[in-house]
């Protein structure tokens, strides 16, 4: 079984189609404990991406099916998305659209990029080509990994940092990594942070508080939030998704020609390798 790349199978496709099937060539759809029980012949998950918060692992390492991912395959344009966003948000570009469409002549007041601090929460296949990008526009960067490739040293305007010396300095906040537990940016983190910054988020909706993300736009101590992901795809609408200030695209990052040609030959050749091997 295959997911349709921006078309993801509905549960009544999964729990009839799967059954009969030895792999699955999985996207974002959920994928849970009774679909894995009722997929008896199914030996491995291959991802044409590398999120698998989206797949109950617990049940699948327990029916030992393994999980694979198409490690690298999006990350340039989950990367060069990221940076359009930090683009749109600094210079209100959705915004000032918008009311020029409704014949409003009304200018927001923007940034320059140049000499800004970006912080990127998590510097591994994709925060670093996001890095490597806001150099190039002349930023200042400070990146933050549990475990940071000391071999990454693309400028002497790019350092690792603690989290919250990240907080305390970035103008901007990037965040490319998987969620954990809790929300890696809460209400706590947010009372370090830079009244106005800007945070940009396309790595997982469980990174962020979006409770303590709508208070912080509210009082203006986030001037943007921009988001390509949500906790339920598509997302209800709700008072973070309709904020003037926040910036929404129905996950897109790595929904690019070349990135769905390249995840989907890995996630193939993922599975190929895997009945070779056996």
């Amino acid at each position: 079984m295959l997911a349709t790349p921006g078309k993801q199978p509905t549960r009544e496709q999964q729990l009839q189609i799967l059954p009969e099937c030895d792999a699955y060539l999985a996207g974002i759809e959920p994928i849970d404990e009774e679909i894995l029980e009722g997929s008896t012949k199914l030996r491995i998950i291959s991802r044409n991406g590398v999120g698998i918060d989206n797949i109950d692992l617990k049940a699948a390492q327990r029916l030992g099916i393994p999980v694979i991912i198409a490690s690298g395959a999006n990350s340039q344009g989950v990367a060069e998305l990221s940076i359009g966003l930090i683009f749109s948000a600094i210079r209100s570009i959705p915004l000032s659209n918008n009311r020029m469409k409704n014949g409003l002549w009304e200018r927001e007041k923007g940034m320059e990029l140049f000499g800004k601090t970006l912080g990127v929460i998590g510097a591994g296949n994709i925060g670093k080509k996001v890095i490597k990008m806001a150099l190039g526009v002349g930023m200042n960067v400070l990146g933050y990994d549990l475990f940071p490739d000391v071999d990454f040293n693309p400028s002497d305007k790019f350092s690792y940092s603690e989290f919250d010396e990240l907080l305390i300095n970035s103008d901007i906040i990037t965040l490319h990594c998987p969620p954990s537990d809790t929300p890696l940016i809460n209400e706590r983190a947010l009372e370090k942070t830079k009244e106005g910054v800007i945070i940009i988020n396309t790595a997982r909706a469980g990174v962020v508080d979006e409770g303590a993300i709508l208070d912080g736009l509210n009082s203006r101590m986030i001037k943007v939030y921009a988001t390509d992901v949500y906790d339920k795809e598509p997302p209800e609408m709700n008072d973070l998704i309709e904020h003037k200030y926040t910036i929404t695209t129905p996950h897109i990052g790595g929904y690019t020609e070349e990135s769905i040609d390249r995840a989907a030959e890995v996630a193939v050749n993922n599975i190929i390798d895997f009945f070779r091997e056996r």
